[in-house]
């Protein structure tokens, strides 16, 4: 109960998902660096799914360990956990992660970050319209609408014969991995009433990275070890986004209405559109007007929706 009464003000709501948003906008400069570092090509998907691999098991790993000695006993999972801890790695590690992956190697880390905000909307569907556990309000519709004419700001191109840039392995695979996020969020509220927030995402992790490292090692993926640290070291700090912001992310979606949470990932792409700009050099891109644009309406419709979460639409659970 405690846990509960401090986990729904919303000053401390903002401030755990104004971290894991960080975190997360940071991943795309990072994942991009981390390509570089270990020389995977933009073709050879094998090996991008090996380093995704190994990133999320060893965020599996880390979960584990923290709450172990947290709690100073080993963190197991119980027998009827094992269905849940397989759904959510599918969505959330192994689907997800799969499309995103490779749809950032074919897509710029402004576009991708700026595609990851649909998350919110998508989420917002699906816990209205097909898991019903919330009532879709106008201001809630309004706000998808204005995210996803965001969406579609951003990829007018005004130059050239195409006025759309949307690409199947690019653009679509990130919103493809979106839908897969929405769904493993879902879950994880649905869960996490019976189970650890902490054991569930420490052991989807590991499962999920488990599974994606041996298919893609047998399948002929294969790593370019450098002899210097940064390389293991970035590794090392994608593994803690992962294990750091799901965690807490998780623990929000428990004690709150899953729309009161996920309206906070506008800061998505706000974080991550200025470090792909700060760390890769595409200030260019982030600057152009239409993603300015697509920027405020990606930011004004998730603020709308945030008005919509202290009106009394959400259903009992």
């Amino acid at each position: 109960m405690k846990n509960k009464d401090v986990l729904s003000r919303l000053h401390i709501v903002f401030l755990l998902a104004l971290i894991s948003c960080f975190l997360w906008g940071s991943a795309v400069p990072s994942i991009k660096k981390g390509y570089e570092f270990f020389s995977i090509s933009e073709s050879d998907v094998r090996t991008i799914i090996l380093f995704a691999g190994l990133r999320f098991f060893l965020a599996g790993v880390l979960v584990i360990l923290f709450q172990t000695i947290a709690e100073r006993k080993f963190t197991a999972p119980p027998k009827k956990a094992f269905p849940a801890i397989f759904k959510l790695s599918l969505a959330q590690t192994i689907v997800q992660y799969v499309f995103y992956y490779v749809g950032l190697m074919h897509t710029s880390g402004v576009a991708c970050t700026i595609l990851s905000g649909s998350g919110g909307f998508i989420s917002i569907v699906l816990v209205s319209l097909v898991f019903h556990l919330e009532k879709l309000t106008k201001r809630k519709i309004t706000g998808c609408i204005l995210g996803l004419s965001g969406i579609l700001v951003m990829n007018i191109s005004f130059s050239g014969g195409n006025v759309f840039h949307f690409s199947l392995n690019g653009e679509a695979f990130i919103l493809i991995a979106q839908i897969s996020y929405a769904v493993s969020g879902i879950l994880m509220k649905k869960y996490s009433q019976s189970f650890s927030t902490t054991m569930l995402s420490g052991y989807q992790f590991m499962f999920g990275g488990a599974l994606m490292t041996v298919f893609a090692y047998l399948s002929g993926g294969r790593l370019v070890l450098p002899s210097h640290f940064m390389p293991y070291f970035l590794l090392l700090y994608l593994a803690l986004i992962s294990a750091v912001a799901y965690t807490i992310w998780g623990l929000l979606l428990k004690y709150n209405p899953v729309s009161r949470v996920v309206i906070f990932t506008f800061l998505v792409p706000i974080f991550g559109v200025f470090l792909s700009a700060l760390f890769l050099s595409e200030w260019d891109e982030a600057l152009r007007v239409n993603n300015l644009i697509a920027l405020f309406l990606v930011s004004f419709g998730i603020f709308i929706v945030n008005k919509s979460g202290r009106e009394k639409d959400v259903q009992r659970m």
